[in-house]
C-alpha cells in the first residue's frame, strides 16, 4: 500500500493511497459472501451462493459498492496510523478509482495547532476605577425616585414633575429610501428632569420643552440631531415632535434620611444602606471591569499567536453557538423557528451570521487551553466535586427526590464535572495570565518558595497539634485536568 500525503491550507490533509488489484478483488469476494448471507437467491442456502451467482443476482456495481466500502474500513486506519497525522475528527473519502491501481482519496480534517506569542511579555495596567460618593448618591436618588408620592396637579408643569403626553415625531427631509416616522404617535409619560441626563429620551433636554405647559397645551419642537448623538443613525438628522399635554402630576421625592434605609431592607440607618450600596456597586465595578480586561488580553493573545484548525472545527463550534442560542431562547419560551420568523430570515443566514462570533469563541478557547498547557495550569479535583454538586443541587432544588433520582444519571453528571473542569481550567488560567499582565507573576519559582515554607512549617517542632489528636492528613494534590 502506497501513501501520499499533502497539507492543504485549510488545515487538514489530503491521503492518496494506492492500494494492491488482488486487495480490491479479495473485498469484492468477501462483499460478494456476506450479500449472498443477506439476500435470497433461488436455488441456495443464505451466504452458500457462488460469486457469479450473486453478480448476476445483484449486479457487479452492487458488489463492488460494498468492497469499497469494506477496503475503506480496511485502509483508512492504516492509512492515518502511517501518515503520521492527528486527525480531530473522521475523515471523508474524496474520490476512488478502481483502475490499475485501485487508489482511494481521503479528506482528513486535523487537529488545531496553536503557536501562542511570547504572552510573558504582554504587560496591560490594572486601573479598577474606584466607587465614588456621588456613585452612591445616584443610587439613593434612584430610590427616592422609586417612591416618589405622584398626585394631579392643577396647574402648569414644573421640573421634578410627570407629564403624560401624546406625542409623535417625523424626519424633516427625508430621504427617498428613509421611512420619515421617528415616533408613531401614542401617549408616553414624561418626567421633567432637574438635572442634566445623556441618557433621556428622544434626546437630551428634551423634557425642559414641557415647563409651563398645562393640561390641554399642544407645542411642536423643532430638533436636529448633532454629529455626537448616541443614536447613530440619528446623527445630522432634522426632526420634528408634536406633542399634547393630557395632564400633569406632581412628584413629591422621600426624605434622605434612616426612614429611606429603612423601607430598603434591614438597614440600621441611613449609613448601613450607602455602605451597602457602595459595597455592591464595587463588585459591579470590579466584576466589568475584570470581564473588560480579560477581553482586552485575550485579545492580544490571539493577537500574537498563529492559530490553525479546520473547517470542520469550525463548524463544531458554531452549532455549539447554536445550542447556546436555542437554550437561551427556550428560557424565554420561544423556539428557534419563531426566533427566525421575528427576524424574518432562514437557518442558513443565521448561521452565516454566527460564523464571526464561532471563530472569535473558538480562537480563545485554542490559545487559553495551549497556555494552561505550557504553564501546567492544574484544577484541585475537590474544587471539581464542589461546583459539581453545587450545580446539581441548584438543579434539583425545584424537584422531588424521586424526580431528582430520574432526571440525574451518571452521564449527566460525568458531564457536568467535565464542564466544569473546563471551566476551572479556564479560570485557572486567566487568573495565571492577569497576573502576568500586571507584573505580578515571577515564574514557577514563587510555586516552589511557597511549597518550602509551607514544608518548613509543617516539620517545626512547634508546631501546634490538631486539638482532636489526630494527625493531620496530607492536602490532596491537585489533578491535571484532562
Amino acid at each position: 500500500m502506497k501513501i501520499d500525503t499533502q497539507i492543504l491550507e485549510d488545515h487538514q490533509a489530503k491521503i492518496k493511497v494506492e492500494t494492491e488489484a488482488e486487495q480490491l478483488e479479495e473485498a469484492m469476494r468477501r462483499a460478494s459472501r456476506e450479500i449472498a448471507k443477506r439476500t435470497k437467491i433461488p436455488g441456495f442456502r443464505p451466504g452458500k451462493a457462488p460469486y457469479h451467482m450473486v453478480e448476476r443476482f445483484v449486479g457487479k456495481p452492487a458488489i463492488l459498492e460494498e468492497a469499497l466500502e469494506m477496503l475503506v474500513q480496511d485502509i483508512y486506519p492504516k492509512a492515518i496510523e502511517e501518515s503520521g497525522i492527528k486527525p480531530y475528527g473522521p475523515g471523508k473519502l474524496e474520490d476512488v478509482s478502481t483502475d490499475e491501481p485501485p487508489t482511494f482519496e481521503f479528506i482528513v480534517p486535523l487537529e488545531a495547532k496553536v503557536e501562542v506569542g511570547d504572552y510573558h511579555e504582554i504587560r496591560i495596567p490594572y486601573e479598577l476605577k474606584e466607587v465614588t460618593g456621588e456613585d452612591v448618591d445616584k443610587v439613593v436618588e434612584n430610590i427616592r425616585e422609586q417612591q416618589a408620592i405622584i398626585a394631579p396637579a392643577e396647574r402648569p408643569a414644573e421640573p421634578g414633575d410627570m407629564v403624560q403626553v401624546l406625542m409623535g415625531a417625523n424626519l424633516k427631509n427625508p430621504q427617498e429610501d428613509e421611512n420619515p416616522t421617528l415616533i408613531r404617535e401614542r401617549s408616553v409619560p414624561v418626567t421633567i428632569e432637574t438635572n442634566d441626563n445623556p441618557d433621556e429620551f428622544p434626546y437630551p433636554g428634551f423634557s425642559q420643552n414641557l415647563v409651563g405647559l398645562s393640561a390641554g397645551d399642544e407645542k411642536t419642537i423643532d430638533y436636529t440631531y448633532p454629529e455626537d448623538s448616541a443614536y447613530e443613525l440619528l446623527r445630522g438628522k432634522e426632526a420634528e415632535f408634536k406633542i399634547v399635554v393630557e395632564d400633569v402630576k406632581s412628584r413629591t421625592l422621600p426624605e434622605v434620611n434612616d426612614d429611606l434605609a429603612a423601607g430598603q431592607g434591614e438597614y440600621e440607618n441611613l449609613e448601613a444602606l450607602r455602605t451597602d450600596i457602595h459595597n455592591r456597586l464595587e463588585e459591579r465595578a470590579r466584576s466589568e471591569y475584570d470581564e473588560e480586561y480579560e477581553d482586552k488580553l485575550i485579545d492580544q493573545l490571539v493577537e500574537a499567536s498563529e492559530i490553525k484548525f479546520s473547517p470542520q472545527m469550525l463548524e463544531d463550534e458554531r452549532e455549539a453557538v447554536l445550542r447556546g442560542l436555542e437554550n437561551r431562547l427556550s428560557q424565554q419560551n420561544m423556539d428557534l423557528e419563531t426566533y427566525l420568523k421575528t427576524r424574518q430570515m432562514t437557518k442558513e443566514a443565521l448561521l452565516e451570521e454566527l460564523t464571526p462570533v464561532a471563530e472569535k469563541r473558538l480562537k480563545r478557547f485554542l490559545v487559553l487551553f495551549e497556555v494552561s498547557s505550557k504553564e501546567n495550569i492544574q484544577v484541585k479535583s475537590e474544587d471539581v466535586q464542589n461546583e459539581t454538586m453545587q450545580t446539581l443541587n441548584m438543579f434539583a432544588s425545584s424537584m422531588t427526590p424521586e424526580q431528582a433520582r430520574k432526571a440525574i444519571s451518571r452521564d449527566m453528571v460525568n458531564n457536568l464535572a467535565s464542564t466544569v473542569t473546563t471551566d476551572l481550567l479556564v479560570r485557572n488560567t486567566l487568573d495565571r495570565l492577569k497576573k502576568i499582565a500586571k507584573g505580578e507573576y515571577t515564574g514557577p519559582e514563587e510555586v516552589v518558595e511557597a511549597a518550602e515554607e509551607e514544608a518548613l512549617e509543617e516539620s517545626t517542632p512547634s508546631q501546634p497539634e490538631d486539638q482532636s489528636g489526630e494527625t493531620r492528613q496530607e492536602e490532596e494534590k491537585p489533578v491535571e485536568a484532562e
